[in-house]
């Protein structure tokens, strides 16, 4: 099957994946790019599962100011100076920095959340569950799936990107990896509103 050089193009550009590749994936899907996109999203997030292993310590800090209101900062490293000179990867770091503006993160992953916090939770939602009723068979599932979701719209990673609901910032951090070919890692995430207490 023939597939225009400007679709494969197009892939190898989204994706990171070499142009052979980009190319092979369009004939598998018989043309269809979506298919073929997500396809080599898969496989380019299995490579960046590998690379998270390595070390980052080059990287940028990044401000995100909002209306004179509200100011974000992040640092976000990588491997090498050179990548972290990128436009793709300068835009990255300056995405989260807006995103870390927009919605306000308590955490950057869900390991970061402290034992206390999630235990306090825990009882809590138990609590709410027992009030309303829920059988014992299945008031565990209910919590473990509200305290999954309230730990998700308070960690960075596991929240929706503002600029592309359909994606969380950890897998737009993964999609970087897969197509910078190096490691990236947020290490640090601030957020300040003007009259908001400490």
């Amino acid at each position: 099957m023939n597939v225009s050089l400007d679709e494969v193009k197009r892939l190898k550009e989204l994706t990171g994946v070499g142009l052979t590749d980009a190319k092979t994936a369009l004939v598998e899907a018989a043309g269809d790019f979506d298919q073929a996109l997500a396809a080599m999203r898969k496989k380019g997030l299995t490579k960046a599962e590998k690379k998270s292993e390595r070390e980052a310590r080059e990287g940028l800090v990044d401000a995100y100011i909002h209306g004179g209101r509200i100011a974000a900062i992040v640092e976000v490293n990588c491997e090498t100076d050179f990548v972290a000179r990128t436009d793709d990867f300068k835009n990255l770091v300056h995405d989260i920095a807006m995103h870390v503006a927009a919605t306000a993160p308590t955490y950057i992953s869900a390991d970061q959340v402290p034992a206390d916090v999630r235990e306090a939770k825990t009882a809590e939602f138990t609590e709410r569950i027992k009030a309303e009723g829920k059988p014992d068979n299945i008031a565990g599932q209910i919590v473990d799936g509200q305290l999954k979701k309230y730990f998700a719209e308070q960690t960075l990673l596991e929240q929706p990107f503002i600029k592309n609901p359909d994606q969380t910032v950890g897998e737009l951090v993964k999609e970087q990896v897969a197509r910078l070919g190096e490691n990236i890692v947020v290490r640090q995430i601030a957020r300040v509103e003007l009259g908001a207490s400490v």
